[in-house]
């Protein structure tokens, strides 16, 4: 039978709050609290809890036998405990059915194994602890920021004791191989990869509502039918995308919910389709072949690799400059001010070069819509006034000279 893996990423970024050239050494708030507060509340009802719910629904219907898979980045997980902790007691009893799986990942979705090792190690470990005293899950597969795998990163997660990796099933990576079979990559000893089928996810995640696509409606049935095309000896099907798909991307009134209440009767229906979660998958079947991934790959955008994050020299510029500070931000933890180095961690978020990405057509629609900018240019004054006002924080507090009004990580919103 085909194993069919739902994997859904559930993120939100602390995004800043306009910091004119001007603010610069004013002590002023980086993160805007109120609006942070506004949207993962919004997101959560219209989202997290239904859909949720939904999950729990199926899970119970199916007896067990709908199955899936999450990873919840650190900076979701403090919005849940500080604004809505219902949200995180959700995901708790979804934990607690024992059909659902919960990855590791980068504590902050940061891009922090293609700068500085030692803090992607400290940020997975803070994730691996965070996973297991939320959820009494040991996490065994990893899933890095964006989906971003490469044959090193292959072989460090492999060192750390993970035994399955996720990524994305890249056209230039497969070369015309399946994404549905169980690979493994060059440079590792036994660390299974499951790919994502991006033809299949993408239907859900970006075209189920859009009335110019040739597959418009997408209905649970025809979906089914579609996915039974797929040939019968495929191990896996890899159905990974953002959990904010369902309810907020796509809005509830487009029928997404009816959708994925009923795509498991009529996968079920089909005899040859069954729901496991990564490590299952994993469990059940050998690696096929191994594949070389020598340049970084990932799920964003068709050319599917870094341009998202690092395609352009505002992104570079920004990169090099927040990584410049993370030496200061250790020794000031180092020093008894750990609040520094928290607020540098959640200036690592990959949202922040995100949405300085310059691509146009197709591509930058989707920045665009995720981006609280006008423009790429406006965030990337914003975060580079931010870094420079961060800098100076810096230096006042390991000069042990009196610094400005230090902002806690739980800033308050100020206005202009």
């Amino acid at each position: 039978m085909t194993a069919v893996t739902f994997y859904f990423q559930v993120h939100q970024p602390f995004r800043l709050r306009p910091f004119r050239f001007f603010d610069i050494g004013e002590g002023k708030a980086y993160f805007e609290e109120e609006s942070n507060q506004g949207i993962f509340r919004r997101v959560a009802d219209r989202c997290y809890l239904p859909m949720n719910d939904l999950l729990l629904k199926l899970i119970d219907r199916y007896e067990g036998r709908f199955r899936c898979a999450f990873s919840l980045s650190g900076t979701v997980i403090e919005q849940m405990q500080r604004w809505y902790p219902e949200v995180l007691h959700s995901f708790q009893r979804l934990a607690e059915t024992g059909a659902v799986e919960f990855l590791c990942e980068t504590s902050h979705h940061s891009l922090s194994f293609l700068a500085d090792e030692e803090e992607f190690l400290t940020q997975v470990s803070t994730q691996q602890a965070l996973v297991e005293s939320l959820f009494d899950q040991k996490p065994v597969t990893f899933r890095n920021t964006e989906l971003v795998i490469s044959n090193d990163l292959a072989a460090k997660v492999e060192s750390l004791g993970f035994r399955i990796l996720l990524g994305e099933g890249a056209d230039s990576l497969l070369q015309e191989k399946s994404s549905q079979k169980v690979y493994g990559v060059k440079g590792t000893k036994d660390l299974k990869l499951l790919l994502r089928t991006y033809r299949f996810a993408d239907d859900i995640a970006f075209r189920f509502s859009n009335k110019d696509w040739e597959g418009y409606p997408l209905l649970a049935d025809t979906f089914a039918d579609s996915m039974a095309e797929v040939p019968e000896d495929a191990p896996c099907l890899g159905l990974f995308m953002d959990y904010e798909t369902f309810g907020e991307h796509q809005w509830a009134d487009t029928g997404i919910f009816d959708f994925m209440e009923y795509l498991p009767k009529f996968l079920f229906d089909k005899g040859r389709f069954q729901f496991q979660t990564p490590k299952e998958v994993a469990a059940e079947h050998e690696i096929s072949e191994r594949l070389d991934i020598p340049k970084p790959v990932s799920w964003a955008d068709e050319a599917r690799d870094l341009t998202a994050w690092l395609g352009n020299p505002m992104q570079k510029a920004a990169h090099e400059a927040l990584y410049d500070l993370l030496p200061r931000a250790l020794q000031a933890a180092d020093q008894g001010a750990p609040e520094w180095l928290e607020i540098w961690r959640k200036l690592s978020t990959s949202d922040h070069v995100y949405y300085m990405c310059t691509k146009f057509f197709a591509d930058g629609d989707v920045h665009k819509y995720f981006s609280p900018y006008a423009t790429p240019h406006d965030a990337f004054i914003t975060f580079m006034n931010v870094l420079e006002d961060l800098a100076r924080r810096l230096n006042a507090c390991l000069s042990e000279a009196p610094a400005e009004q230090e902002p806690s990580t739980e800033e308050s919103s100020e206005s202009e």
